[in-house]
Formats: C-alpha cells, sequence, structure tokens
C-alpha cells in the first residue's frame, strides 16, 4: 500500500480527479491539492518526524491500528489528533495542518486516509461517533460502479475500493449491502479489475485500473489489497487457521465469472508465483534513477504477506515473511511509523512474534516514533509505585517486627515478674 501514500500518487490521483469529473457519484466533491508546506511542524500527538502533509493520517492510522493488535493503549493524544483530523462531513483528508480551522470546498478528501482511520478508531473503541460519520461520508462518495476513487470525483480503483470494504466491515457493515444508486456493490467493482487467467501476462492478479484502451495490467500492490477486498477483510486481518499444509502447491488460478472470494484466491495464487523466486515484490526505479534495476519493495511485500496469510494460512506467506524478517530492518528504520507498522501487521497476520521479528523488537521501535502508549506508562507508573512501595514496605515491616519484639519482650517481663511474686 506504499504505492498508495506517495506525494506523486497523491498529486496523480489529482490529476484523474481533473480528468475525470464527469464520473456520476452519489455526491461528488471536488477539491484542488493543497501544497505542501514548505516548513512542515509536525503535532506532537502525530506519529513520525517527516512532513506529513501526504501521509499524516494515513500513518497515523496504522500505529494505531498495529498497536492494537499487539495491546498497546496509544496515548490519547494520539487518537485526538487523528480525531481531530476529520472533516465535519466525516471524511478525512491526507493531512490538515490547522484542525481549528474548519474544512472548505479546497480540503482534499482521501478515501484511502478515512478508511484507515476508521478502522483504526473502530479497533481502538470508544469512538463510535467519528466512525459513523467516517462511513457515512464513504456512502456518499461510492461509485455508480459500486467502487471508489482515491479522492472523489475520480474513477474507481481496486486498491480504495478494497480498503474502504475493509473499513466498511470493521464498523459492522456488509460491504455487499452497500450498493449505489444504481444499485452496485463494493464488489461488483472489485471484480472488474480481476485479470482473467488466460491472460498474456498478470493472470489472476489485480489491475489498479484500467488503462485507456481498458485493458487491465498486473500490479502487485493493488493484488494485495484486491485479495483483502475480496475476503472482506481489513488491514489488520489475521491468517486463516488450518490453511495451506508445508509442500502444498497454490492453487491454479480459476477461469470464469469469479464471485470476491475467488477472485480473492486467483490473487494469491498470482503473488505466490511472483514472490517464489525471490520472496519480495520489486518496484520500478523512479525516472532518473542511476540505479536503472527494479529495487525491492518491502511496504508491498509486508502487505503481500497480509493477503497472503489471510487468503492461505501462515505457511502460504512464509517465504516473503522470512525476507522480511532478514532484510526489513535499515527500510523501516528509514520510513518510520507507517512501515513498522506494516511489519508489524505482517507479523499479526502470520502469529509472528512482533516483539522479536528477525531480531528486531518493532514494538518497541513503532512506539518510540510517537508519544509514549498510555500502557507503557501505566507499567513506569507501576514500577515506580512498586519500587517506592517496596522500599517503604521494607521499612515498614523492620519497625512491625521492632514493635513486635518490644511488645513480645514487655509482656514477658511482666509474665516472668507476676510468677515471681507467685
Amino acid at each position: 500500500m506504499t504505492l498508495r501514500r506517495s506525494a506523486a500518487t497523491v498529486l496523480a490521483a489529482s490529476a484523474v480527479l481533473c480528468a475525470t469529473a464527469t464520473t456520476t457519484v452519489a455526491t461528488t466533491t471536488t477539491a484542488a491539492v493543497a501544497a505542501p508546506s514548505p516548513t512542515p511542524i509536525v503535532p506532537s500527538g502525530l506519529y513520525g518526524e517527516k512532513d506529513p502533509t501526504y501521509d499524516g493520517v494515513w500513518r497515523q492510522s496504522l500505529a494505531l491500528l498495529a498497536q492494537d493488535t499487539v495491546g498497546v493503549k496509544p496515548a490519547a493524544k494520539a487518537v485526538n489528533w487523528l480525531v481531530g483530523q476529520q472533516c465535519d462531513s466525516g471524511g478525512f483528508p491526507s493531512f490538515r495542518a490547522d484542525a481549528a480551522e474548519p474544512c472548505t470546498s479546497k480540503t482534499m478528501m482521501d478515501s484511502n486516509a478515512t478508511a484507515a482511520a476508521v478502522q483504526a478508531l473502530k479497533a481502538l473503541g470508544g469512538q463510535d461517533a467519528a466512525v459513523k460519520k467516517g462511513v457515512s461520508w464513504l456512502k456518499s462518495v461510492q461509485n455508480q460502479d459500486g467502487g471508489w476513487s482515491y479522492n472523489p470525483g475520480g474513477a474507481s480503483d481496486s486498491n480504495s475500493t478494497s480498503i474502504v470494504i475493509g473499513a466498511l466491515a470493521a464498523a459492522g457493515e456488509k460491504p455487499a449491502e452497500v450498493k449505489s444508486q444504481e444499485g452496485k456493490s463494493p464488489y461488483d467493482a472489485l471484480v472488474t479489475f480481476s485479470i482473467p487467467c488466460d491472460a498474456k501476462t498478470g493472470g489472476g492478479a489485480f489491475a489498479y485500473q484500467p488503462d485507456k484502451s481498458g485493458k487491465l495490467a498486473p500490479n502487485a500492490d493493488a493484488t494485495a489489497a484486491g485479495v483483502l477486498g475480496g475476503l472482506g477483510q481489513g488491514l489488520d486481518a489475521k491468517g486463516k487457521k488450518g490453511g495451506e499444509k508445508p509442500g502444498q502447491k497454490p492453487v491454479k488460478c480459476a477461469k470464469g465469472k469469479l464471485a470476491p472470494p475467488q477472485a480473492a484466491a486467483n490473487g494469491a495464487t498470482y503473488l505466490t508465483g511472483v514472490l517464489a523466486k525471490t520472496g519480495h515484490l520489486d518496484t520500478a526505479p523512479m525516472p532518473g534513477a542511476e540505479d536503472a534495476k527494479p529495487q525491492p519493495d518491502f511496504g508491498n511485500t509486508a502487505d503481500a504477506v497480509v493477503a497472503l496469510a489471510a487468503q492461505g494460512g501462515a505457511e502460504q506467506a512464509k517465504k516473503p515473511l522470512e525476507w522480511l524478517e532478514e532484510n526489513s530492518a535499515a527500510w523501516a528504520k528509514e520510513n518510520g511509523p507507517a512501515a513498522y507498522a506494516q511489519l508489524v501487521l505482517a507479523a499479526n497476520a502470520t502469529g509472528t512474534d512482533p516483539k522479536s521479528f528477525g531480531g528486531a523488537d518493532l514494538v518497541k521501535a513503532l512506539n518510540a516514533t510517537g508519544p509514549a502508549p498510555e500502557a507503557a506508562e501505566s507499567a513506569d507508573e507501576e514500577k515506580k509505585d512498586s519500587d517506592d512501595g517496596g522500599a517503604f514496605g521494607t521499612w515498614w515491616i523492620v519497625a512491625v517486627i521492632f514493635i513486635a519484639s518490644v511488645g513480645a519482650g514487655i509482656l514477658f517481663s511482666g509474665r516472668k515478674k507476676k510468677n515471681q511474686q507467685l
């Protein structure tokens, strides 16, 4: 899902918005892209130190969701910061520098950020009003084909549609029953991005969107998202129990008209094949880069682990998971909270201990990128109280023993004196 969070992607999505403003949606909101702050000030409640213009809500949501999967209670100000980013309409932009100012028609709403925030806030609990508003906004900007675009007004894409499905499911909705005015559900849109098994390339994969000619090109990031969407799962999906046995061959790509779960199975088969050689997914080099070779894509590989585990169990995700354990440390350190969160979610999906992930404690590293979690603060306070209480308790015990011994001496002396008198 790293593809969707880059600045280049947001700008590209904005270009699509302008080019496809005629797309019919239930409620259309058009807006302009806010220019990134030249000297960004990172709020104290936000995770990470880098410019949050394009990914503030996204990385915060992933961090809080990942913490929830390991039982960490985040700081109240971290949760409050995320809630404060929500507009009155219920939607979330990628980032609002001044949450005290009301959202306007120029505030660019982000379906991905909103869906991620809904999932995180629902998991944390106690934020029903924000979750309800977020879901309501998502429903209001559903495209007539049943799907969603990155920003309202654009054509549906598989990534956005999938993450919204996850948000709807997390909030207790039935995605299949969330329909557009033309009676189309999210699943109706999602299966249109699944590439037929008999295609020359990419059979079983999901495409991000069809190109101008209507052709579908395989996209690993979209495929990982599509698998989760087809299964009705969210970002914190857990692996299937009793899944694929060691050595079992992946299921072949199924042809014909596909139900969402079968499209998900096809996507998982495609990912398994791509990962078979190296254990990781690749990303094309940036334009003008000195090294023209594809580079390992850590974020999408982590997403693929979650998708494969959700589809077929931990065994199916074993190879890419092992690759991440061996190679992801430097990437996570460089990219901060969202990266650590993706790895925690990959560990969660496969039943792996995130506190011992290739020798690294992902939970500790994630916690360090933001305000200290409340659970950790409570533990520190309890330890301090215990230490203080221990010292006090020791002196109290000594005092009690001393008083008791003195009392016993007096009692013994009195009894002796009495006996002598007798």
